[in-house]
């Protein structure tokens, strides 16, 4: 016999009507979405747990406060609460995360970093830096998208949903941060004297 499954709605209703099981149920369900998301900005297990409470917080205040306008979304509400903290929290401490593309692959893979060397060391560490340097450019909506999609895993419709964007426009914001980079990188790049260099 199948089990029939309470909806994320269904125990917000129970929650605000007094159930605090119903909370749990809401806690159990998504703590481990919750905190991958907000850890993958963050990269600290001790901080994403300290943030992963205080989303719970914020969430319990707003739905006790009669704030929460429930839409069947409870997931993406949240999962905004938790990216708006660990952002907030990203951005006080000037932590910055790697920038992985679509296809899984570390933006510094294009550089061939094979072995250790101290120059090799030296090279990645700058080139890390610079490419903070370069996502700290972003307009805010591009760097937004992009962290939420190589770092929290979101599918571009829950960016979207997260954002309060079309998912046209989360595509375009997230294609728009890639030619930026591409740009940016471009013009970093060291110029080789083209007649030495022959094809």
């Amino acid at each position: 016999m199948e089990k029939v499954q309470v909806s994320d709605s269904e125990l917000v209703t129970l929650y605000i009507h007094g159930n605090e099981k119903a909370f749990e149920k809401l806690v159990q369900r998504h703590k481990s979405r919750i905190y991958t998301t907000i850890y993958l900005i963050v990269k600290d297990q001790y901080v994403a747990e300290d943030l992963l409470q205080d989303t719970f917080i914020k969430a319990v205040d707003t739905i006790k406060g009669g704030r929460y306008n429930d839409e069947g979304k409870f997931l993406p509400w949240i999962i905004r609460i938790a990216h708006n903290l660990a952002i907030d929290y990203f951005r006080r401490d000037k932590r910055y995360p790697n920038v992985v593309f679509e296809d899984g692959s570390s933006v510094f893979n294009t550089l061939d970093f094979a072995e250790d060397s101290v120059e090799s060391v030296q090279i990645r560490q700058e080139t890390h830096e610079q490419l903070r340097e370069m996502i700290q450019r972003l307009p805010d909506v591009q760097k937004q998208v992009l962290i939420m999609r190589h770092y929290e895993d979101m599918s571009f419709q829950e960016i979207a949903d997260a954002t309060g964007v079309s998912i046209n426009t989360a595509l375009g914001r997230m294609r728009y941060a890639l030619i930026n980079l591409r740009k940016q990188f471009n013009q970093r790049a060291p110029q080789y004297d083209k007649n030495f260099y022959l094809r």
